[in-house]
C-alpha cells in the first residue's frame, strides 16, 4: 500500500524540501529590476488540510509538480489528482494564479485509509518554512494589511491567539500587543466534517459536500472573501475579509506528531474582529434600522445566503438615543453550486416589507452580474463556476424583482421554500427555473427535429451564433410554438420538492457527452457609467465566455482555460459534486444553453411577478409602510 499523502510529518518535510525565498506582490511576482518573474508561488493543500508553499516557473506541468510532491510524500504521481477550482490539472499550469491554492487529492481507485508513515528526519523538521507567520494570498485592503502587522508583532511578543468554542467549525481570535481581539481566522480543514475539526465533527476529506450537499468541505473560506469582495462601497458593511496562509501552534490536527506543540500552516479565512453588544438574538428588532436591514438584505438575495440567523447579525450600540448597527458576519453557506433553500431571519421583520428607497434601487440598477462573476474570477480563481451562475440568476431575479415593484420580504417569500406536512414545495423561484429549463429541453428538441426534417432550417440554428438577433428569434419561435401545451405554472401551483431531480436527469445525462462550448465573444465591455439594464443583460451574458475569460491577472500568463479544461487538456471536477433532489442544477448546461435558459427566465418572471401580486390582493395588509422605526 502507498504511503499516506496527509502526515503531517510529511508535510513539514516537504516545506523544508521545497523552501525557496519567497517574494510575492498584488499583482504577480516581480522581479528586482522591475521586469515580470517566470516564477510564480502556490500553495498546494493535501485533501486532510496541510499546506506546501512550492515555487512554479515557466517549464513547470501538473507532472513535474507531483513529481516534486512524490520525492517529499512518496506517494506514486498516478494515485494522486492535483485541482484547481473545477478543474483536474493533467498538463497546462498557465492558468493557475499566482498565490492561489491548489488541492492534492488521492485519485477514487488508490483510496486507502490504513497507509503507513514515513519516519521523520529531526533536521529536515526544524528548518520549517521560510515564508512568514501570516501571507495573504491575493490583494488586500490597508485594514487588512495592517491587521496582519499587528497580529505578526502580538505572535513574535508571546500573545497567543484564542480558540473560539461556539459554532461547529474551528474558529480562533486572533490578538493584537494590547491583548485585544482584531481578527478571527477559519482555518479551511478545520470546518465541520473537515479532516481537522476541533469538535469532533469529522469523516469527510476537502472537496466533498459538507453540511450543505451544494457546499464542499474546506470551501465555505472562499465565499467568506466573496461576500467582502461583492458588498461594494461597504453597503451591508461586511467586515473587511481575505484569504491567508498563516501558521501557529494553536490550530488543531487531529494526530499526534511531537505533541501538540509543532508549528501548523493552514489555508484561513480571515476576518476583521467587530467589537460588539451582541447580536440579533438577543435584541429586539424594533431599533434596527430600514436601511440597514434592506442593504443586509439586498446582499443575501444576491448570494443566495443559506444561512443568515440573528447569531450571525453582530448588534452595535452607537450614540446615546439607542441606536444601532448591524454587522453581517458568517457568509460561509452562500453561493451554492446550485439552487438551494435560502434561509433569510430578516424575512418576518417589518423592515423588509417598506419599499425599497431610491438609493436601494439605485443601487440595485447598478449591480451588474457579468462584472461581479469576471471580477471573482480573477479575486478568487478557484471559485466554482456554478456558484457564479446562482449568483447572476439570484442578481437578475433581484433587478427585475425591485424595477416591478416588489419589496424586499416578497422576493425573499419568493425564494424561500414552503414547508407542508407532507414534502417540501419548491419555491417560486425553483418553479420559474424549472419553467425555464422545462422550454429550453423542448427548444432543444424542436430545434433536433428541424435538423431532421428540414437542412436549410436546422443550418439557420447552426448559423444564428454569428448573427447577434438570430437566436432571440429562433428561441421566440420555440417559444410560441411551445404556448399552446406549455403554460406557466401558477405560483401557487402544487408540484412536490421531489420532481426537481426529474427535471435535471436529461440535462445530467448529457453533460458528459455535451458539445464543446461555443467560443463566444470575450466580455470586454467593462461598466462605464450606466450599467444596461435588466432586460440587456442576457445580450451581455452572450458576449462572455465561461471557458475564456476576459480580465487577465497581471504578471500572470495568459489564462485559457479552467473551467471545462477543452483548451488546456484539463478536466472538469463538477461530476464530484452528486446532483442533490431538493435542489436546480445550473451547472448542467453548457454556455448555448446557459444564456437561453436565462432568456427563458427573464420572459417567465414579470408573468411570476403579477401572480405574486394578484395572490396577495385580498390578503390582510401587511406591517410595513405606516410604521415608523
Amino acid at each position: 500500500m502507498s504511503p499516506d499523502l496527509d502526515s503531517t510529518v510529511q508535510t513539514q518535510m516537504a516545506v523544508a524540501t521545497f523552501k525557496l525565498p519567497l517574494g510575492r506582490d498584488c499583482h504577480g511576482n516581480k522581479s528586482m529590476d522591475g521586469k515580470p518573474s517566470r516564477r510564480r508561488r502556490v500553495f498546494v493543500q493535501t485533501e486532510t488540510g496541510c499546506v506546501l508553499g512550492i515555487e512554479l516557473d515557466s517549464s513547470d506541468n501538473a507532472h513535474t509538480v507531483k513529481r516534486r510532491l512524490q520525492l517529499a510524500l512518496n506517494v506514486p504521481t498516478e494515485e494522486s489528482l492535483l485541482i484547481y477550482g473545477d478543474t483536474v490539472l493533467k498538463n497546462d499550469l498557465s492558468t493557475v494564479k499566482n498565490d492561489c491554492p491548489l488541492l492534492l487529492t488521492r485519485n477514487s481507485m488508490h483510496r486507502s485509509s490504513s497507509t503507513p508513515c514515513l519516519s521523520p528526519i529531526g533536521k529536515d523538521l526544524q528548518q520549517g518554512d521560510q515564508s512568514g507567520l501570516v501571507e495573504i494570498l491575493g490583494c488586500s485592503d490597508p485594514i487588512t494589511k495592517q491587521l496582519v502587522k499587528d497580529i505578526v508583532k502580538a505572535i513574535e511578543d508571546g500573545i497567543d491567539p484564542i480558540p473560539v468554542h461556539s459554532g461547529l467549525g474551528g474558529a480562533y481570535y486572533f490578538r493584537n500587543c494590547t491583548g485585544d481581539n482584531v481578527a478571527i481566522v477559519k482555518p479551511t480543514d478545520e470546518e465541520p466534517f473537515a479532516p481537522n475539526n476541533p469538535k469532533g465533527f469529522v469523516g469527510k476529506v476537502l472537496g466533498q459536500p459538507g453540511l450543505k450537499q451544494s457546499v464542499r468541505v474546506g470551501e465555505t473560506g472562499y465565499r467568506e472573501v466573496a461576500a467582502y469582495l461583492l458588498d461594494y462601497d461597504h453597503f451591508a458593511n461586511v467586515p473587511p475579509t481575505t484569504l491567508v496562509k498563516i501558521t501557529h501552534s494553536i490550530f488543531n490536527v487531529n494526530e499526534e506528531v511531537y505533541g501538540n506543540k509543532h508549528l501548523n500552516s493552514k489555508i484561513a479565512s480571515f476576518q476583521q474582529f467587530i467589537p460588539h453588544d451582541f447580536d440579533a438574538s438577543d435584541h429586539g428588532t424594533s431599533s434596527f434600522s430600514v436601511t440597514a436591514v434592506h442593504r443586509i438584505g439586498i446582499l443575501d438575495i444576491r448570494i443566495l445566503n443559506t444561512d443568515r440567523h440573528a447569531g450571525n447579525l453582530l448588534v452595535r450600540k452607537i450614540g446615546r438615543f439607542g441606536q444601532v448597527e448591524l454587522v453581517p458576519i458568517d457568509h460561509g453557506l452562500c453561493l451554492p453550486e446550485s439552487l438551494e433553500d435560502p434561509y433569510f431571519e430578516w424575512i418576518h421583520w417589518p423592515q423588509a416589507s417598506i419599499p425599497f428607497s431610491d438609493d436601494e434601487l439605485e443601487y440595485i440598477v447598478s449591480l451588474d452580474p457579468v462584472r461581479d462573476s469576471e471580477m471573482l474570477r480573477m479575486e478568487l480563481p478557484m471559485i466554482r463556476e456554478a456558484c457564479l451562475r446562482v449568483l447572476v440568476l439570484c442578481t437578475i431575479f433581484l433587478k427585475e424583482a425591485a424595477a416591478f415593484g416588489l419589496c424586499l420580504a416578497e422576493i425573499g417569500e419568493m425564494m424561500s421554500r414552503e414547508f407542508q406536512v407532507q414534502e417540501e414545495e419548491p419555491s417560486e423561484l425553483e418553479d420559474i427555473c424549472m419553467e425555464a429549463r422545462k422550454l429550453l429541453d423542448e427548444s432543444d428538441s424542436w430545434c433536433f427535429e428541424g435538423k431532421a426534417g428540414n437542412k436549410d432550417e436546422f443550418q439557420f440554428c447552426m448559423d444564428s451564433e454569428e448573427e447577434a438577433d438570430s437566436t432571440p428569434k429562433m428561441v421566440e419561435i420555440s417559444l410560441n410554438k411551445l404556448s399552446n401545451h406549455s403554460g406557466f405554472k401558477s405560483c401557487n401551483g402544487q408540484k412536490p420538492l421531489s420532481k426537481l431531480a426529474e427535471s435535471t436527469e436529461g440535462g445530467e445525462a448529457e453533460s458528459e457527452t455535451a458539445k464543446k462550448p461555443l467560443k463566444l465573444e470575450e466580455y470586454s465591455g467593462r461598466v462605464q457609467g450606466q450599467v444596461p439594464a435588466v432586460s440587456k443583460l442576457s445580450g451581455s451574458l452572450r458576449n462572455i465566455s465561461l471557458v475564456k475569460k476576459s480580465w487577465q491577472h497581471q504578471g500572470a500568463p495568459p489564462r485559457e482555460s479552467y473551467s471545462a479544461g477543452t483548451w488546456s487538456g484539463n478536466s472538469s471536477v463538477n461530476e464530484q459534486l452528486p446532483g442533490s433532489a431538493s435542489s436546480v442544477n445550473l451547472a448542467d448546461m453548457n454556455e448555448e444553453e446557459w444564456v437561453l435558459f436565462l432568456d427563458n427566465f427573464q420572459k417567465l418572471l414579470h408573468p411570476a411577478f403579477t401572480n405574486r401580486k394578484s395572490a396577495s390582493v385580498g390578503q390582510s395588509q401587511r406591517l410595513g409602510t405606516s410604521c415608523k422605526f
